[in-house]
């Protein structure tokens, strides 16, 4: 993870509340839900990387023919 990126105040609160939250749940279902949060990273990355493409103009055009 890059050190240079700060999170603010607020996203630290969340963090450490996240944190706690996770500490308390029982082994098979942090992991579970951990595979959840990566699925959904991939998607969020999916998304974001979808979005570039079309801002930047780099989808490919359809044509009719």
């Amino acid at each position: 993870m890059n050190s240079s990126i700060e999170l603010t105040l607020e996203q630290e609160f969340s963090l450490r509340d996240f944190t706690d939250q996770v500490h308390q749940m029982p082994r098979e279902q942090a992991q579970a839900f951990l595979i959840v949060q990566y699925r959904l990273m991939l998607v969020q990355k999916t998304m974001y990387l979808g979005l570039l493409r079309q801002e930047w103009k780099l989808e490919p055009t359809l044509t009719n023919g």
